[in-house]
């Protein structure tokens, strides 16, 4: 039996997905706000973290990802970033806040070729030095 687009009905789609999508910071102005906030490196990224001011308390956390030229050629630069994607995809929920704005920054060398497991506890180590703190 063929579906409508010609393939056999019992074949899966060739893109799933689980679980939300977060919001996702696009604005130059965001990024920069995030980079004057805390820091916490690790060894696979950067992550920059900011609580919103008054004027932007509440709704969802937002998640922001870069990676500068450094980290490698354009195939290199993507594949770091969805590395990113996912993990925060799979840890912000459970760990991010509500109103704070995150950016994972890209580490030449690492983010493209680092254990996912690891990538993923850094994750989660960083967030909790970040609330940690107290501030």
């Amino acid at each position: 039996m063929q579906g409508p687009l010609g393939r056999g009905t019992e074949t899966p789609p060739a893109v799933s997905f689980c679980g939300t999508l977060p919001v996702i910071l696009t604005k130059r102005a965001d990024f920069l706000r995030a980079a004057q906030a805390r820091r916490q490196g690790t060894p696979g990224f950067l992550l920059q973290a900011r609580k919103r001011g008054d004027d932007e308390v509440g709704g969802p956390h937002r998640v922001g990802f870069t990676c500068s030229k450094k980290v490698g050629n354009a195939v290199t630069r993507n594949r770091a970033k969805r590395r990113l994607r996912e993990i925060a995809r799979a840890v912000l929920p459970a760990h991010g806040r509500a109103g704070w704005d995150y950016v994972l920054v890209g580490r030449p060398g690492a983010t493209a070729t680092r254990d996912f497991a690891a990538l993923m506890e850094d994750l989660r180590r960083a967030l909790g030095q970040i609330h940690g703190s107290g501030r």
